[in-house]
């Protein structure tokens, strides 16, 4: 059986691919884990995965960590501004390590995508082309839990405030993406290079009913400029810039920058995904 590795295997995505392949019976000892520090990952070495240092950060560490590794489940860094020499750093080691296949977490549309946060994943899949290392991409569009782990400020305010305006957002649970990956790992999916994965689409105010459904508590949407929206978010506490980068994003799912279909997320996972109002309840309780 193939050798698979997985980066940010501590990080939420990454902790859950791992959990998924073990749980599709992935022998524990063909699974490894990229984590910065072991201790971090000491539950997973528990069971028998093999955990190994590495850090986008430090490339040195990359290639030994990538010795015998077959397929790399590349999971995008989280610094934003920064993945761009990280994402290189581990597509060149991937290359020196001879690794065979790369599975790459992206983002919706991300060739065509005007939005600031894909840019740097248009670019790393230009660098996965360029490497000719044999790959895929899962466009992941929003995470559900982006809005659900919100809910105590939702309630509290009796209002989702945003620039989103009608846009619709695929939006669709981690653990769907995770069994996405999964599939694709263990064999499913490998006759495309591209697969752009969301759950069923709702807007912010259908976000808000929900909520409201849920729990019981009125829960509106209110609608700003995206302008308006930044200096409402550096309002509650964000500096300038990173206000002005999170009231972008609502604006580009105004523009249906993050709506796909659902199709391929349904096709890989063999289920429907998770039902917006399910994430709610699991966040509520």
């Amino acid at each position: 059986m193939s050798v698979i590795a997985v980066t940010g295997a501590t990080g939420q995505l990454g902790h859950l691919i791992v959990e998924g392949l073990l749980a599709s019976g992935v022998p524990a000892a063909d699974v490894v884990a990229f984590a910065r520090t072991s201790e971090k990952a000491g539950d997973l070495a528990a069971r028998g995965v093999q955990v190994r240092v590495a850090d986008y950060d430090e490339p040195a560490t990359l290639a030994p960590a990538l010795a015998g590794v077959d397929v790399l489940m590349f999971v995008s860094g989280s610094e934003a501004g920064r993945r761009i020499p990280q994402h290189a750093a581990l597509v060149d080691a991937a290359k020196a390590a001879g690794v065979a296949r790369i599975v790459y977490t992206s983002i919706t549309h991300a060739d065509t995508n005007p939005m600031a946060l894909a840019a740097e994943h248009k670019a790393t899949e230009e660098l996965l082309a360029a490497s000719g290392i044999p790959y895929i991409a899962l466009r992941n569009s929003w995470y559900i839990e982006n809005y659900t782990s919100q809910l105590d400020d939702y309630l509290a305010r009796g209002a989702i405030v945003g620039a989103a305006a009608d846009g619709s957002v695929s939006a669709a649970t981690r653990a769907d993406y995770a069994a996405a990956a999964v599939a694709v790992l263990t064999g499913a999916g490998n006759d495309r290079v591209v697969y752009e994965l969301g759950g069923p689409a709702f807007t912010i105010a259908e976000l808000a009913a929900t909520i409201t459904e849920v729990t019981g508590v009125t829960v509106v949407s209110t609608n700003l400029s995206t302008t308006d929206y930044a200096e409402a978010l550096e309002s509650y506490g964000l500096p300038a810039p990173t206000a002005a980068f999170v009231a972008s994003l609502d604006e580009g799912i105004a523009h249906g920058e993050l709506e796909v279909s659902d199709a391929d997320l349904v096709g890989l996972i063999g289920r429907p995904a998770t039902p917006l109002a399910d994430a709610v309840a699991a966040a509520k309780a």
